[in-house]
């Protein structure tokens, strides 16, 4: 650059000056004089200023926290921060408010360079695809990642990533129109007023003159000949058309034909070959394709170590074949279902999929029904593989581990908030699947399923369920790939079942087997069984019988049954025991009547007492003196332990695992501790074969009785695992027995259902539709949408290939004939089911009773009843039926090709030559009409003279005496009524008087009068055209079904989602068109009884309360038990709890008018206030052992109800973010600090 030389600086002039920065081509302007002497700053000496350097800590931190508005609240109502706003001065930035992110550039800079040396030769602009993607508007795993503090969680404004098996939109299905679609008109017609505007913009030039007609263009005229120039082609030309070499496609480049240098077109053969070359890896079509495949487990696996030969995780035992063949997939990077048996190794098929993720540095998430369970296997996992992560509702755990557990839930909520977690996501493994039947949770491991992403593979748990291929088909059709499905034959360690009637030292050896270890039911043991209670029994019951024999014993009885039976086992070795019984209160019954029994030697004892003082004093010094946690360490010191929900959950873990070392001999459990729990027994004893199940008592289910069961026997220590039923007031029965031991273990059922949460989650992201995931849920599992695509097309095709329809002239009305005639059979179908069903109906059907028939053989013929079947349904007779002589086994042939001709012609059959007959079965559709005569017959002489001369022998022989006369007396009275016989009227002469009857009655007159009238039926090609229209109309009927089974019109659910979109729009959670509002975005915050929630939030009901009234108030959504004590509260939160109420009622209210089944009672009575005195007394600081003399709630209960409750209160946070009630937001804040102390959240032993 030249220099310019500039005039001296006058005394006007301002003291400025330009400095260019070294050669960058960038100036800077100094706005300050320089003295002569003065060097030039120092930013200005390199080209790009001077490196960045380190700011004083003080500036910084006094810039960052006092001045900048963004991290302190200018508006907290704490009077002395007001004060300190003041002092320290800072100032407010307006302009920090209007900040927004640049735009994304649309292109960037790649390097070119030399291939052989790698030299940098020159740089060019590559334009770059996807850059306005982001979270917040796209479902694709191009766009970027979010901010960090929502990478784990994601947010509820973000979009999920596209669910596996989902295809996105293409360009050709934008295109495409839909049936409800039109073409627009883009010259008229077009809406002026926006949608949610009163008024719209004028578009109308006044001045404008009219349009004129547009010109004739010549070239569109002569387009509408070509069909005509085509049609007057010679045959000459066609012919060397035909031999013509096939056309190259059309196409922009030469590459796309492969052609390279000279232009040939291969023989129609080759290129045949070619196709079918290519085709043969795809042979299965898609239709036909299954996705579940079971793998065979019986042959062993011999080559398993040829195939892995550095597997990424060693055992120090020989894995079974099951095992194996897991492994085997999961290398391949295959999903497998895995049901097998109770302690058969399940765990090691996880094992190898986290060290799987960990070797190829991606993630796995294990998920679990239960926090218990994902505690535990937190325990070890860690120990196993060291970087593993825990996520439950209140506890977060190293969170960027590569192997993460959690609850279902949570990563569900994971999936609709766009986690990043699940772009490194390699496997989720699903432990107990069978929790899917929950009625209550199921719904959530289906939404998970469903939303998981097509690069994550999947990894099912179970135990065995007989419909594991059949849910692994669904599975694998909504995900679009293969399911393998592996299953276990038998158990590790067969089980011997016994019936058990010992109460008392002489009686404790009565242990009978009933199924033995290879599973053959003993009848033997059985008896013994029932002999030796019946020996006990008094006199007076032997020779009265009890009349009123008691199911339940008394505790008196009890404890002599545990005591012989417990004394027994630990003679003959056979502890531990887990002893299952179904309630909670009798669990701690049981274990306190053993107050005489000591199963633990002196060093077990010590071993016990010092682990139990290690684990409680993590605990304040009054909560180690809770009577629950004495009461259990005097037990356990006796090797009695007691595992139910109702028991504090830091005793709980003790318990487990002081059992898993086998300190424990007799545990008293309910049957949540079969859920999963991998500490298996040496005895499982039955209390009882009957449980509560909320509704009622009833006998446990065999998937029931086989999960808790399968707790008896430990792989490598027994032989076999012993399970024994208590017979305490008698022997069960032994068809009740059968059925638990040998009977199928509950199928895989769908518990899918909405939920409103759902229902926001997906309406707020465009591409995913709430019928989508509704057609994708195991419940619609049976809709083979792609063979009902294959058969629509075929059938589409049928269609097209039929003659066109020719209603002209006579056969004008043939149409309205044809529906008629659909409409009066239906009418008779109807009466006739309604006549059969009715006694004057069965009783006019009797033997003897001349009826005209219908059907392929005969057409208005004359029959007399034989004979009656017996069943009530799908009633059939036997006949005497009038035909041609010589024509006995011809088709009649009729006067008319319609099926339904006898509804107009109502002539009948009389034979032209001599009368001959048939004896036939007949069913309710054949008989049209049933006449008023009846005949004197012998209808077994009938029938057998009959069935004789059907024998090729007395074939020629004359009919017998009975047959002749019924046959004639047919023919005399068809003879005599041509036109047709009086039939009986429903409603007059078999006296059917109910509404629908003779209302079918009455339609089925006016129809058959209406037949006369058509023109069509006197046309001469009526036969033929109707036959025509006939075929034509089936094609289209089975069309219909078909296009309706596909649609989402025929969704089982589909009532039930607009019935809920009616309630949310009626709320204002979404508007008419579906899309989500600021209401509907808060409850997508909720997880549970999201609806009253956000009512609350929106009416302001929570902020009169204080921090621990409104944690109280709360409690109710979470508290579900019933409770005898009237809990003792202020008036705020009693006003609070009818708020609560009215709400609820009005919610419920609403949902019944929209057409939801639940009535506004029901709604209501979900919400319990039991708690709400513990909650208040417990967040204002009352001791434990105080709050839990203010219910009769056990101790474990409370505990839990207050960690949900946690959740709640964060939830509640997060939403009063959202509405931006920064008030609410810390009262909840401080609610949630206030009930986070001592015992209720104390942490997991399993996590420390």
């Amino acid at each position: 650059m030249e220099k310019i030389e500039l005039s001296p600086v006058g005394p006007a002039d301002l003291p400025m000056s330009l400095l260019e920065m070294g050669c960058s081509g960038r100036f800077e302007l100094l706005t300050h004089p320089l003295r002569k002497d003065q060097p030039l700053p120092p930013q200005s000496t390199l080209p790009y200023g001077l490196p960045p350097t380190s700011v004083d800590l003080q500036t910084e931190v006094e810039t960052r926290f006092l001045r900048d508005p963004a991290w302190l609240p200018l508006h907290d109502t704490d009077a002395a921060f007001q004060k300190f706003l003041k002092v320290s001065k800072r100032d407010i930035c307006v302009d920090s408010l209007l900040h927004c992110c640049p735009s994304p550039l649309h292109s960037g800079i790649s390097v070119i360079r030399d291939p052989t040396t790698g030299m940098l030769l020159d740089f060019t602009e590559v334009s770059l695809e996807d850059t306005e993607l982001s979270a917040k508007n796209s479902l694709s795993l191009q766009r970027p990642p979010g901010s960090p503090s929502e990478s784990l969680y994601g947010s509820n404004t973000n979009y999920p990533f596209l669910p596996g098996g989902m295809e996105e939109i293409t360009l050709e299905q934008i295109k495409k129109k839909s049936t409800r679609e039109e073409d627009i008109d883009f010259e008229n017609g077009l809406l002026t007023v926006p949608p949610g505007l009163k008024a719209g913009i004028n578009f109308s030039d006044k001045n404008d003159a009219k349009m004129t007609k547009a010109e004739v263009n010549l070239l569109s005229l002569l387009s509408t000949f070509g069909d005509i120039i085509d049609s007057q082609l010679e045959p000459e030309e066609k012919e060397n058309a035909k031999e013509d070499a096939p056309k190259i496609p059309r196409t922009n480049s030469l590459e796309d034909l492969g052609i390279e240098d000279s232009v040939t077109v291969s023989p129609p053969s080759a290129l045949a070959t070619s196709e079918d070359r290519k085709s043969k890896p795809e042979e299965v079509p898609e239709e036909t394709k299954k996705w579940a495949i079971p793998v065979d487990v019986t042959s062993p696996c011999e080559d398993f170590y040829k195939c892995i030969p550095n597997p990424a995780f060693k055992w120090p035992f020989e894995l079974d074949v099951f095992q194996k063949q897991a492994v085997l997939r999961l290398e391949q990077h295959e999903s497998v279902f895995v049901a097998a048996h109770t302690s058969a190794g399940k765990t090691v098929v996880a094992e190898y999929a986290i060290a799987l993720s960990q070797k190829h540095m991606t993630r796995t998430i294990y998920t679990s029904p239960i926090k218990a369970l994902s505690n535990q296997k937190f325990r070890d996992f860690k120990s196993t593989f060291g970087d593993v992560g825990l996520l439950t509702g209140d506890v977060q755990l190293n969170p960027g581990a590569s192997c993460l557990i959690m609850t279902t839930e949570i990563l569900r909520s994971m999936l609709y908030n766009g986690s990043e977690v699940i772009r490194d996501l390699e496997w989720v493994i699903f432990d107990e699947v069978h929790y899917i039947n929950d009625a209550e949770r199921g719904v959530v491991w289906e939404e998970v399923l469903i939303m998981l992403p097509d690069h994550v593979s999947i990894i099912l748990l179970s135990a065995t369920v007989p419909n594991s291929v059949e849910f692994s088909e669904w599975i694998g059709r909504i995900k679009k790939k293969h399911i393998y499905v592996i299953s276990t034959v038998k158990r590790p360690v067969p089980l011997e079942h016994y019936l058990y009637t010992g109460n008392s030292t002489k009686t404790k050896k009565e242990m009978f087997l009933l199924l033995d270890a290879t599973g053959n039911l003993l009848n033997k043991g059985y008896y013994a069984a029932v002999d030796a209670k019946k020996e006990r029994t008094s006199k007076h019951a032997q020779s009265f019988g009890t009349k009123n024999a008691s199911q339940s014993t008394s505790a008196s009885q009890d404890r002599a049954v545990w005591l012989t039976l417990l004394h027994f086992l630990s003679e003959r070795q056979q502890t531990p025991v887990v002893a299952f019984t179904f309630s909670r209160t009798r669990c701690d019954d049981n274990a306190r009547s053993l107050a005489s029994m000591d199963l633990t030697s002196s060093v077990e004892k010590a071993e016990i007492h010092s682990f139990f003082q290690k684990s409680v004093s993590r605990l304040r010094g009054a909560d180690r003196q809770l009577p629950q946690i004495l009461l259990m360490r005097d037990l356990l010191k006796r090797g009695i332990g007691v595992h139910h929900s109702g028991i504090l959950p830091i005793l709980k873990e003790v318990i487990e695992m002081l059992f898993s070392r086998g300190l424990v001999k007799v545990l008293f459990a309910t049957e949540t501790f079969a859920m999963g729990v991998n500490m298996p027994a040496r005895t499982v004893v039955f209390d009882s074969i009957r449980k509560h199940d909320g509704t009622g008592f009833r006998n446990l289910l065999p998937g029931e009785y086989i999960q808790m069961a399968g707790r008896a026997g430990r792989r490598g220590l027994d032989a076999t695992g012993t399970v024994i039923i208590l017979c305490k007031t008698g022997v069960h029965d032994m068809g009740d027995l059968h059925v638990m031991m040998l009977g199928k273990p509950t199928i895989l059922q769908s518990q899918f259902r909405l939920t409103y949460t759902m229902i926001l989650n997906l309406l707020r992201v465009e591409a995913l539709r709430v019928t989508d995931m509704m057609r994708r849920s195991f419940s619609e599992s049976h809709r083979d949408t792609q063979a009902h695509d294959k058969q629509i097309t075929k059938l589409k095709l049928a269609l097209s290939s039929l003659p066109p329809l020719n209603p002209e002239g006579q056969l004008s009305d043939i149409l309205h004939y044809y529906h008629t005639v659909t409409e009066l059979r239906l009418t008779a179908q109807n009466l006739q089911r309604a006549v059969l069903e009715s006694m004057s109906g069965l009783k006019a059907l009797s033997v003897g009773r001349v009826v005209v028939v219908n059907n392929k053989q005969h057409f208005n013929t004359l029959g007399v009843i034989l004979q009656v079947s017996k069943e009530s349904v799908n009633r059939t007779f036997i006949a005497l039926l009038m035909c041609e002589k010589g024509k006995e086994e011809d088709v009649c042939e009729r006067p008319n090709t319609s099926t339904s001709s006898h509804f107009y012609n109502t002539a009948l059959f009389i034979p032209e030559g001599a009368c001959s007959h048939k004896v036939q079965k007949l069913k309710l559709e054949d008989i049209s009409g049933i006449t008023a005569k009846t005949l004197k017959v012998i209808p077994d002489r009938i029938i057998d003279n009959y069935n004789k001369r059907q024998q090729p022998r007395f074939r020629l022989d004359p009919p017998g005496q009975a047959i002749s006369t019924a046959t004639q007396e047919m023919l005399r009275l068809a003879e005599a009524s041509p036109g047709g016989l009086a039939t009986l009227d429903p409603v007059n002469d078999l006296q059917l008087k109910s509404l629908d009857v003779v209302e079918d009655s009455m339609r089925l007159r006016v129809l058959q009068d209406c037949l006369r009238n058509f023109k069509c039926i006197h046309s001469p090609s009526f036969s033929k055209q109707y036959a025509h229209l006939q075929e034509r109309m089936t094609i289209q009927g089975e069309l219909d079904q078909l296009l309706f089974l596909v649609s989402d019109q025929s969704l089982s659910l589909l009532p039930e989602y607009h019935q809920r979109i009616k309630v949310l729009q009626s709320l204002q959670y979404v508007d008419a068109s579906s899309a989500v509002q600021l209401k509907g975005r808060v409850a997508c915050q909720i997880s549970s009884h999201e609806l009253l929630l956000t009512e609350l939030l929106f009416e302001n009901a929570l902020s009169p309360l204080a921090p621990e009234e409104s944690a109280a108030l709360l409690s109710c959504l979470v508290f579900t038990q019933k409770t005898q004590v009237e809990p003792h509260i202020n008036n705020a939160l009693q006003e609070g709890i009818e708020r609560v109420l009215s709400v609820a009622k009005r919610i419920g209210e609403l949902q019944r008018e929209c057409g939801i089944a639940q009535t506004a009672e029901e709604f209501v009575g979900q919400f319990k206030f039991g708690l709400t005195e513990v909650v208040y007394c417990w967040a204002r600081g009352m001791p434990f052992a105080e709050i839990a003399q203010l219910t009769d709630v056990q101790e474990g209960t409370v505990v839990r109800c207050i960690q949900r409750l946690d959740e709640v209160l964060k939830e509640v946070r997060q939403a009063a973010r959202i509405v931006g009630d920064s008030v609410l937001g810390s009262k909840m804040e401080k609610a949630s600090l206030a009930i986070r102390r001592d015992i209720v959240f104390t942490a997991s032993l399993y996590t420390h």
